[in-house]
């Protein structure tokens, strides 16, 4: 995927502000609800450190915001590898209340039952939407060129009817899991990726300037009338050489 038309990269020294402050004034552009969909990984301590007090600089009430995940192991919230347990435990209490509207996947159910679950819990929320649109959804990316828990080569990525799919064989532990599939993620209105530090340096110059007959995961995320945005830090994007950005905004 060349960029271009299809999306912005900036290159930020620290992304973590310039993305929160992005965030927040997101969040504050309108007056009705702000749907928001994270990731786990990296991006939950960045936005815990760096959203509470871009949030409190400009009038983004949580309030208005709805705030879901992009997928999730299926484990107990109390575990290290729950996506939701970790925002929950360290970016919610920090928002200024009242807090957003949080919609988690249960855990407790099979991958399959918890698949249908959340999807179940997106159409209660995005009614009249055969696919949810989202406001913004932050995105990682894995060396390996995964995203959410799609992965490379995995028949997942031909999904095209199903809003959350359950994974049972993800080649990174824990093998259980759920995850929005592409359709969801190529109606947002805008999407963010994130990436940092020299070990993502290798994939984010395949994505962003390869040309694959079989393309990454995080290639194939190219909202249909949505913005698209990389944004890296200066060890991430070392090996491009493709124009870029230093501001998000």
């Amino acid at each position: 995927m060349a960029p271009g038309a299809d999306g912005r990269v900036s290159v930020l020294r620290e992304p973590g502000p310039a993305l929160a402050r992005f965030v927040a004034e997101r969040a504050a552009a309108g007056s009705g609800r702000f749907a928001l969909g994270v990731s786990g990984g990296s991006l939950v301590e960045l936005l815990a450190l760096h959203l509470p007090p871009a949030v409190g600089s400009c009038p983004a009430a949580p309030a208005r915001w709805l705030l879901a995940f992009c997928d999730e192991r299926l484990v107990p919230p109390e575990h290290p590898d729950s996506t939701a347990g970790a925002y929950e435990a360290r970016l919610l209490p920090r928002l200024p209340g009242p807090g957003p509207r949080v919609l988690a996947p249960n855990p407790g159910l099979s991958p399959a039952a918890a698949a249908a679950d959340y999807a179940a819990k997106l159409r209660q929320a995005f009614p009249g939407e055969d696919v949810p649109v989202f406001d913004l959804l932050l995105l990682g990316v894995g060396p390996d060129g995964h995203t959410c828990s799609l992965f490379p080569g995995h028949p997942l990525l031909q999904e095209q009817e199903a809003i959350v799919a359950a994974i049972t064989d993800s080649p990174k532990p824990p093998p259980e899991r759920i995850t929005f599939t592409l359709p969801v993620l190529n109606a947002a209105k805008a999407v963010v990726f994130v990436a940092t530090g020299e070990g993502k340096a290798a994939v984010v110059k395949r994505i962003l300037e390869g040309d694959e007959e079989n393309p990454l995961p995080a290639a194939r995320v190219r909202p249909h009338s949505g913005q698209l945005c990389w944004v890296l830090d200066e060890a991430a994007a070392k090996e491009l050489t493709i124009p870029v950005e230093n501001s998000i905004l």
